[in-house]
């Protein structure tokens, strides 16, 4: 896209303002790494612009040390840019008044709950859905239903989910789908995680 003008001009009767400014579902998905890092890349960008972040962290558990939550958290404290809320599945998530321990079937489901709840308020104005393609492709949360919710959500409210093996009808929405390809990988040759790199 040289300049940053597109190859092609819908005739959707958008200026060319309200098209740029349209709402996005974005998809990172793919066996290479740098997903959830692509995400978190725009919620920097999103909080730079003064936009209220939503992170949902499924599958990831809650004891995991994540940089860019530390980070984010700052950021969003400091007063400077946007807000940023951060749920992670394996704290319970942080709305969930129980006394039991949910499965992490259950804790996926109430974690699409709040963030259906978030849409329908228009919350946030950026939803880091981070390990979501999981949930879906183990069939915990219903991928049709996720879509429809998606499709018709109010306002402007940006979205982006992350996770291997993202289901066709979700990727078919999208706007904007990037598949990781792993070319290499330090793992490859033995050498496990490294700090400032996986986390």
């Amino acid at each position: 896209m040289p300049q940053g003008q597109p190859a092609v001009v819908p005739d959707d009767g958008l200026t060319t303002r309200q098209r740029r400014n349209r709402p996005l579902v974005v998809v990172h998905t793919g066996v290479g790494k740098g997903k959830s890092t692509a995400a978190f890349g725009l919620a920097l960008r999103g909080w730079t612009q003064g936009w209220p972040i939503g992170v949902f962290q499924f599958v990831k558990s809650a004891k995991w040390k994540v940089g860019e939550e530390h980070a984010l958290k700052v950021l969003g404290a400091s007063g400077e840019g946007g807000s940023v809320a951060w749920h992670k599945m394996g704290e319970g998530w942080s709305w969930v008044q129980r006394d039991r321990q949910l499965s992490n079937e259950d804790a996926a489901r109430e974690g699409w709950e709040q963030v259906k709840r978030d849409l329908a308020a228009q919350t946030y104005q950026l939803y880091v859905l981070d390990e979501f393609a999981y949930p879906m492709h183990w069939g915990w949360v219903d991928t049709d239903e996720v879509v429809r919710v998606l499709r018709d959500r109010p306002g402007t409210q940006h979205v982006v989910i992350t996770g291997r093996n993202a289901p066709q009808p979700l990727v078919e929405l999208a706007d904007l789908v990037t598949d990781m390809t792993k070319v290499k990988h330090p793992m490859d040759a033995g050498q496990k995680g490294q700090r400032g790199i996986e986390w």
